[in-house]
């Protein structure tokens, strides 16, 4: 049996606010910007840019770690261009991995964003075929 993932989220007030719940995980404030909602809080495709974003990073980190790279910090800068017309989702979301690190190569990085986006990271696999993601990197020395 495939695992079963869960959140819950209820609504805050009479506009769209929402508190997302997981497990014993402290409450994530979600909302829409003004005049739909509050703005208090993320909303639904900044949560999304941020799952992909953590999705993507930790697993080009594990996979060059795999590879015997020395990894000192991953970031990963999400951008999201939305469609104009409704329902205003992602046309292009654009990837900018900065990565500090004494021994990676830029064909490492390569093969590591390679592998996450077709065999590795799962949000990114649930993306991939709805939205053009164009990964771009950087390689800082430490």
């Amino acid at each position: 049996m495939a695992e079963q993932l869960e959140v819950t989220v209820n609504s805050t007030n009479q506009k769209l606010g929402y508190t997302g719940v997981l497990r014993s995980h402290p409450p994530i404030p979600i909302d829409y910007i003004p005049p739909l909602g509050d703005g208090q809080g993320y909303t639904p495709l900044e949560l999304v840019l941020m799952s992909l974003a953590a999705c993507s990073g930790g697993t080009v980190a594990f996979l060059l770690r795999k590879m015997g790279k020395n990894i000192s910090g991953v970031k990963v800068n999400a951008k999201g261009i939305r469609r104009e017309q409704h329902p205003t989702s992602f046309q292009r979301i654009i990837l900018e991995f900065i990565l500090t690190s004494e021994d990676t190569k830029d064909s490492d990085i390569q093969k590591a964003i390679q592998l996450s986006e077709e065999s590795v990271c799962p949000v990114w696999a649930m993306l991939k075929n709805n939205v053009d993601i164009v990964p771009e990197y950087k390689i800082i020395a430490s």
